[in-house]
Formats: C-alpha cells, structure tokens, sequence
C-alpha cells in the first residue's frame, strides 16, 4: 500500500490586481520512492513541510505535475537533476521519455483529466484508508469559500480558468466516480459522497 501525505493544503486568495495562490502539494511514498505532487510556488511553506517529514531535497526521487499552470510549477527549480513527470513524460534534463498507465516502478495510477487545462492529470493511489485522488485543479476553491462537496454541486461548481468546461464536468465525473477521498489543488481534502 502506498501512503499519501498533504505537506501543503492548497490556498487561493483574490488581492489587488490579482492571486496569491499555491496549490495542495503532496508526498506519496510508494515503492521505496519519495514522489512529490506539485511543489507548488510558495518556497519557504515547501522547505518547512519537507523537514517536518524528517526529509530534504535530495531525498525526493521524483515530481509529478497535475498541469503547467505556475502556481503549481514555480517550485521544481528547487530539485535541479530530478525527473519531472507529467501524464505521460519524464522529463529527465534534455531527454524526453513516454509512459503510460502509471507511475514508472509504482502502483500510482495516472488519469487524463483534462478541462482545467488541456493536460491536465490526476493520480490515484491504493491507500490503507482507500483510493484518494490527488485531482490537482478539477476541483479548487478560494480561501474562506464554503466547500460543499455533494455530487451535483462539484459537477456544476464553476471554474473561471477552465479551458474546456465539458472535459472538466466529464474529469470531475470520472474521478468521483473511482475515489474514495480527493485531494484538490486548492482546499481542504473531502471524502467522496457515495
């Protein structure tokens, strides 16, 4: 079984003329490696959490980005030499390598789920608690926003940044669907309402 850890809970403020915003970044450990989930932007909050594990840089093996939004991304220039994973590439330096299904060497399951963004990725991860979801941006909500999480409000919930909202209801869908907890990009995890 795999463990999932949030180091990070998402946030999302509205400020004068724009965001302060870092997404939920999380530590999974599966196979003997130390994954990274969107390191996110906020420096200072990622450098605390890692030591709070008992963990420093250079004990990650890998990063996993859901998307290329810059709030999710700014923080991989603090792992220079590791491999960055998206849905289907390593990036390894200036070398490109496909995979597919899952994880290289881990039983992390990767779901296109486009609609935020048009790469848009999720994993999903065999936990002792269940599945649970880290879903990146296909669900999100500004700091202080009542977070209901019924069925039909996530399906219907709004997204000002979405690039396809049929694909994203449809993403939405799909990882409702096969989760028992989901980890957002921004708030606080819920449990999935069978």
């Amino acid at each position: 079984m795999s463990e999932v850890k949030i180091l990070i809970e998402g946030y999302a403020r509205e400020i004068k003329g724009g965001w302060r915003a870092s997404p939920s970044t999380v530590l999974i450990r599966d196979s003997g490696l130390n994954i990274l989930v969107d390191p996110g932007a906020n420096k200072d909050l990622l450098l605390k959490a890692l030591s709070k594990e008992g963990l420093k840089i250079e004990n990650i093996n890998l990063i996993f980005v859901t998307h290329y939004h810059l709030d999710h991304i700014l923080n991989i220039r603090l792992f220079p030499g590791k491999d960055i994973l998206d849905g289907n590439i390593i990036y390894r330096e200036d070398k490109e390598i496909e995979f597919s299904g899952k994880i290289p060497n881990t039983n992390i399951k990767v779901i296109e789920t486009p609609g935020h963004a048009h790469e848009h990725t999720s994993l999903l991860i065999e936990t002792e608690k269940g599945k649970v979801a880290v879903a990146g941006d296909i669900f999100w909500w500004i700091d202080g926003e009542k977070q209901k999480t019924d069925k039909e409000t996530l399906l219907k919930r709004k997204d000002p940044f979405a690039k396809d909202k049929e694909a994203l209801t449809d993403s939405r869908r799909k990882i409702l669907e096969i989760a028992d907890y989901i980890i957002p990009g921004h708030g606080k995890m819920f449990k999935v309402e069978k």
